[in-house]
């Protein structure tokens, strides 16, 4: 079989700068435009970096962990790697886009392959007013921000927040209040992955709120629509018995 074309891209660290020398000269190292697989090389945030800079290339991304927190990453080894390649489980992530409305009139908009937030910038709480689908759900939520979470970001901020893990296949988005002061008993929501979620800002000018999409962020915005974005998807790989799938089952039972 054909050995793959590799594009190998490193974090910053010495460690994976290292790395990707090494294993250029192990099996050769091309562009990422010409690659037939990217070999990104460091932790969970440039892997996330990778895969933003490579959404339209329709190239699988295999990460390998130089970094300090790994769980979308394989083990690192120099060796066997077209083999490891060869027999890697596909996952496929489908990042949500978001469009944030501001108080000027003007509009920003960004994808988000881990999750939408929108947190207070001041001292004083933000209250917010929920639509799904264009049905008000929520007519005020005071709180210190939201989630809208992909099931590949549900074991980031928003299990952090107390969000559900959800299955990397699961056709769910998570929506999760990030301390919600009223109603105080509102734990967040499971949607259907086509869902539109639209968040208003009520009292924006009192208190402003941001919004990001992974890397991304737009302060003092007013409205923030977050939807599939549609024919946008994203290849990675790993080892197999070790997918996606298997580490955010694992997830749920680490005590």
């Amino acid at each position: 079989m054909k050995s793959p074309r590799i594009a190998f891209v490193a974090s910053a660290t010495p460690e994976a700068c290292s790395a990707a020398a090494d294993l250029g000269v192990r099996y050769g190292a091309h562009a990422p435009e010409d690659a037939d697989v990217i070999v990104a090389l460091g932790g969970d945030g440039h892997m996330l970096q990778t895969m933003h800079e490579n959404l339209h290339r329709n190239v699988p991304i295999y990460g390998m962990n130089c970094g300090s927190v790994g769980f979308l990453m394989n083990d690192f080894s120099l060796e066997n790697l077209t083999e490891r390649l060869e027999k890697a489980d596909v996952s496929e992530l489908h990042p949500l886009r978001m469009t944030a409305y501001r108080g000027d009139g003007t509009i920003g908009e960004s994808l988000a392959i881990n999750e939408v937030a929108l947190l207070r910038e001041t001292r004083q709480a933000a209250k917010l007013r929920i639509s799904i689908d264009g049905r008000v759900r929520l007519a005020e939520l005071i709180c210190d921000g939201i989630l809208v979470s992909t099931p590949a970001g549900s074991t980031a901020y928003n299990l952090s927040a107390h969000g559900p893990i959800i299955p990397i296949g699961a056709p769910l988005l998570a929506l999760t209040p990030i301390s919600a002061f009223r109603p105080r008993r509102w734990r967040g929501a499971l949607l259907p992955r086509k869902a539109r979620v639209e968040i208003e800002v009520l009292e924006a000018d009192k208190r402003p709120v941001s919004a990001t999409a992974d890397h991304s962020e737009f302060r003092e915005v007013a409205r923030v629509v977050v939807a599939e974005a549609q024919g946008v998807s994203i290849k990675i790989l790993f080892d197999a018995g070790h997918n996606l799938d298997e580490r955010i089952l694992a997830e749920q039972f680490v005590y």
